[in-house]
């Protein structure tokens, strides 16, 4: 009778579980806003955790949080030096850095912060990431509802920020206080209430949540609303920390850095902003002024000099800004998110 044999590897492997024998993997998820506040608890949580979902435990994501890690500037750092592998970044953090991407920082772009990211999403992994971004995987993009100006008094047009001190969201709006005679104070967003009870800041450039986020509702009560900037942070994931997944693994991490997953963590945080909108309007200690027509055109004319300076830089770095803009406006329109 023929024999037929087996190796005996081959005999053992056949035993083994598939649960045990699939890639089990713990990340470090590094970012620098407390916990329970919306960008983290509606955000940033529920995608890790979805994550982990999907990969049935074989993917375990430690977060850390409050900049436990390192300071917020240093994010992308971390994750591009394999101090973290997966880490939160606010882009407009570090001036200059990523041209093509302060497109987002212009204001008076983007009416919809849901839609509007995942318009970026789609936008920059086409015209940016690979670019400006390519020693990481970008994950998703994070915006907040579109932002305002918050005052200790009214300003309805541009003409009121001269002589103010006005804490920036990011570079492109401390360029823009600048330009309109004002004076930036950075700080980061934890320290922005002592500044404005110090003096050191008179108004500041906030989502609506972070009114509440950080007890600024005495502070700064006089709000003008209209869609006034974004400021849209990055989940990035070190590229060694990618490669090194299993295909089964890399396969769950792809399924959850696209723009269908931007817009599910968008929506979060921007449910969280419209909460804390609504209010503060049925609030009587708040004051809302709602620009006329010739204001908001006013505010887009002061603001043009910043499109200027943002397709110098793109050009200095070799790209063809009016294509990278003209695509970026592109993909607003089509997705209803521009302003």
């Amino acid at each position: 009778m023929k024999k037929t044999t087996v190796a005996l590897g081959a005999i053992l492997t056949a035993m083994v579980p598939a649960t045990l024998a699939a890639q089990e993997v713990t990340l470090r998820l590094s970012h620098w806003v407390p916990p329970t506040i919306a960008p983290a608890s509606k955000g940033i949580q529920p995608w890790a955790e979805a994550v982990m979902e999907a990969s049935d435990g074989r993917i375990q994501i430690d977060i850390f949080p409050a900049q436990q890690l390192g300071r917020a500037p240093d994010h992308y750092d971390m994750a591009k030096d394999g101090i973290v592998d997966l880490s939160y970044v606010n882009p407009g953090y570090t001036a200059g850095r990523f041209p093509i991407y302060a497109a987002t920082e212009i204001p008076f772009m983007v009416s919809d912060s849901v839609q509007g990211a995942m318009a970026i999403h789609e936008w920059y992994a086409e015209y940016g990431a690979q670019q400006e971004m390519s020693d990481v995987k970008v994950c998703f993009v994070h915006p907040h509802a579109p932002g305002a100006l918050h005052t200790q008094e009214t300003v309805t047009s541009p003409e009121g920020i001269s002589g103010k001190n006005v804490r920036p969201a990011h570079a492109t709006m401390a360029r823009f206080v600048s330009l309109l005679g004002g004076g930036p104070v950075q700080v980061p967003a934890p320290e922005v209430r002592e500044a404005l009870s110090k003096g050191t800041a008179e108004a500041v450039t906030f989502p609506w949540g972070s009114m509440y986020d950080f007890k600024l509702t005495e502070e700064v009560p006089v709000h003008l609303d209209m869609p006034f900037y974004l400021s849209a942070q990055v989940m990035v994931m070190n590229k060694d920390s990618y490669e090194g997944l299993s295909d089964e693994n890399k396969a769950v991490i792809d399924d959850h850095c696209t723009p269908e997953w931007t817009g599910k963590v968008a929506q979060g945080w921007y449910e969280d902003d419209m909460a804390a909108k609504e209010r503060l309007m049925a609030d009587d200690s708040q004051t809302f002024n709602t620009p006329t027509e010739e204001e908001v055109q006013a505010w887009r004319d002061a603001a043009a000099p910043l499109i200027d300076e943002w397709k110098a830089a793109v050009s200095d770095k070799g790209g063809d800004a009016d294509a990278i803009l003209e695509a970026y406006m592109a993909a607003l329109q089509a997705r209803n998110a521009d302003y």
